[in-house]
C-alpha cells in the first residue's frame, strides 16, 4: 500500500493510525509510533507485515534521525513477525535504505541489525539475498553506502560457496583502496574481523597486503586502526609467520609520525603482547614499550603507561623482573606513578613460592629505596614487609628478615632503630628454628649500625636468649652475633 493511500477499510486501520501518526509534525509522536511496530505487526499479522507494512517502511524513510534510529533498532528482531527465517529476507530493503543514510549512528544501528538478521538465513538465501545486498552497498555511490558494506562482509563469508568468498574478498580489497578515506577507515576497522573467518591460505595471500596498505595509508586515521587489525591477525598466524608478515608494520606504526598511531599501538599493546607472544616480546615490545614510555607526547606517554602493570605481569616468568628493573623502571620519573602501576606486583614477588623470585624481589626494593628514597620506603614498603612477621606462613615471614637485610644500610639508622629493629626483635620468639637463627643473623648485620643503647639494652638481651636455644643452629648464629657485636 502507498503511504498516500485513503484508507477506509477497518482491517487496515493499524496502517492507518501509523501513516498519520508518521504524517505528524510531532516528532515524538512519531517515534512512539515507530517503537510500536512490533504492535502493530503482531495486530496485522506476518503475510500483511510483509506485504504492506515493510514496503510503506521502506517507501517512508526520510525521517529525523531520531526516528529512524529506532526503526533500524526495531527491524532487527522482526524475524518472528515476518513468518521466521523463511521470510527473513523481506526486512533486507528497509534496512539497506537505512543503511546508506547520512548519520552515523542510523548507519551503524542497520548494520548491527542486518548482521543480526543474517545469522536467519539459510545458505542458499545469503547467496540469493543477503550477498548481493552487500554487494550493492559495496559499490554504492555514496561513501555512506560503502562504510556500512564493510560491517557486513564477515557474517555471510563462512556459509557461501568458494566462487561467492573470492567476489567477497574482490569487493572487500576495492574498500581498503576506495578513494574515501572514510571508507578506508572502515574497512580497517572491520579488517581484523573479516581477517578471522578468511581461510589461512588466504589470510597470507590477501589480507596481510590489505593490512600492509592500509597500515601506509596517508591518513594517520586510517593507519591507527590498522593497528587494531594487527592484534587479530597476529592471533592467528604462527610465531614464525608473525615475525615475517606482522612485525615490520608493527615496528613502523610504533615511530610513526603521527602521535595518534603511536597512541593507539600504546593503548593496544597488552593486546598485541599476548597475541605475538613471549619470544617476540622479549626481542620487539619490550623496546617498543620503553620507546613509547618516553614518547615526546604525552597523550602517548600517559597511554603507554596506563598499560605497564599489565604489560610487566604478562612478559615471560624467565627474566621478567630483569626486564622490569633494567627497561621499565629507569623510564618511571614520579613516585605516585610507580605507587600507582607497579608497587602491587612487586610486592607480589615477596610471596612468590620461589625462593629464588623472592630473594630477587627484596634486591629490587633495596634499588627502589635508592631511587625514590628513604621516606618512600618507610612510608610505602615497610609496613607491608613488616606486616609479614605476623603471617601464618613462616616462609612469608622468613622474607621480612631478608629484606630488613637489604634495606637497612639503604634506609639508615634512624629507620632501622625505629621501625625494623622492634619487630626483629619480636621474632626472636618465633616458634620456627629457621626464623629464630635468621634473626639471630640478621641482628649481627644490622647491629653494626645501631647505637650503643638499643645495641646493649634491645639486641643484646634477644641474642643472650638465643645463645641457649634447643636448636644448635639458633644457638650457633646468636653466639656468633654476639662475638662479632662484641656482646659477649
Amino acid at each position: 500500500m502507498a503511504a498516500s493511500a485513503t484508507v477506509t477499510d477497518d482491517s487496515l486501520y493499524p496502517i492507518a493510525v501509523l501513516i498519520d501518526e508518521l504524517r505528524n509534525e510531532d516528532v515524538q509522536l512519531r517515534l512512539n509510533s515507530i517503537k510500536k511496530l512490533s504492535t502493530i505487526a503482531l495486530a496485522l499479522g506476518m503475510e500483511r507485515t510483509r506485504s504492506e507494512l515493510l514496503p510503506f517502511l521502506t517507501d517512508t524513510i526520510y525521517d529525523e534521525d531520531e526516528v529512524l534510529l529506532a526503526l533500524a533498532e526495531q527491524l532487527g528482531s522482526f524475524t518472528p513477525l515476518v513468518g521466521g527465517p523463511t521470510h527473513v529476507n523481506c526486512l533486507l530493503p528497509p534496512l539497506e535504505s537505512l543503511a546508506t543514510v547520512e548519520e552515523t549512528v542510523v548507519r551503524d544501528k542497520a548494520v548491527e541489525s542486518l548482521r543480526t538478521i543474517s545469522k536467519e538465513h539459510s545458505s542458499s538465501d545469503l547467496e540469493r539475498y543477503f550477498v548481493p545486498l552487500v554487494k550493492r552497498l559495496a559499490s554504492g555511490d555514496w561513501f555512506t553506502s560503502r562504510t556500512s558494506a564493510c560491517g557486513l562482509f564477515s557474517v555471510c563469508y563462512q556459509r557461501v560457496s568458494n566462487p561467492v568468498k573470492a567476489e567477497l574478498r574482490l569487493n572487500f580489497k576495492n574498500l581498503c583502496t576506495d578513494d574515501t578515506p572514510m571508507v578506508r577507515r572502515a574497512a580497517a576497522s572491520k579488517l581484523g574481523e573479516f581477517a578471522k573467518v578468511l581461510e589461512l591460505e588466504n589470510l597470507k595471500s590477501e589480507i596481510i597486503p590489505m593490512f600492509t596498505t592500509l597500515a601506509s595509508d596517508e591518513q594517520d586515521s586510517v593507519r591507527l586502526l590498522a593497528v587494531e587489525a594487527c592484534v587479530s591477525i597476529a592471533q592467528l598466524l604462527k610465531r614464525e609467520e608473525v615475525e615475517k608478515l606482522v612485525m615490520p608494520t608493527l615496528r613502523q606504526a610504533v615511530e610513526d609520525k603521527s602521535w595518534r598511531v603511536r597512541y593507539m599501538v600504546a593503548d593496544k599493546f597488552t593486546e598485541l603482547q599476548k597475541a605475538i607472544g613471549p619470544e617476540i616480546t622479549k626481542k620487539d615490545l619490550v623496546p617498543a614499550f620503553q620507546n613509547l614510555l618516553k614518547d615526546c607526547e604525552a597523550e602517548v606517554r600517559a597511554s603507554a603507561a596506563n598499560k605497564i602493570k599489565d604489560f610487566c605481569e604478562n612478559l615471560p616468568t624467565e627474566g621478567q623482573q630483569q626486564i622490569i628493573m633494567t627497561h621499565i623502571l629507569p623510564t618511571i620519573k614520579g613516585v605516585d606513578f610507580f605507587n600507582e602501576k607497579l608497587n602491587s606486583l612487586c610486592m607480589a614477588w615477596l610471596v612468590d613460592h620461589v625462593y629464588a623470585i623472592r630473594e630477587a624481589a627484596t634486591n629490587n626494593l633495596r634499588k627502589l629505596t635508592q631511587k625514590f628514597g628513604k621516606v618512600w620506603a618507610q612510608n610505602t614498603i615497610l609496613p607491608k614487609v613488616l606486616a609479614m612477621s605476623s603471617n601464618p606462613n613462616y616462609l612469608h615471614r622468613m622474607t621480612t628478615l631478608f629484606c630488613v637485610n637489604a634495606l637497612y644500610e639503604v634506609c639508615g639508622k634512624d629507620i632501622t632503630t625505629k621501625i625494623m629493629l622492634p619487630t626483629v626483635l619480636r621474632m626472636g620468639s618465633d616458634a620456627v628454628a629457621n626464623v629464630r637463627f635468621n634473626v639471630a643473623k640478621t641482628l649481627q648485620k644490622i647491629g653494626s649500625t645501631l647505637d650503643y643503647s638499643p645495641l646493649h639494652n634491645e639486641v643484646k638481651p634477644v641474642l643472650d636468649k638465643l645463645s641457649k636455644d634447643q636448636d644448635i643452629d639458633v644457638k650457633y648464629f646468636a653466639q656468633e652475633a654476639l662475638i662479632v657485636l662484641c656482646l659477649n
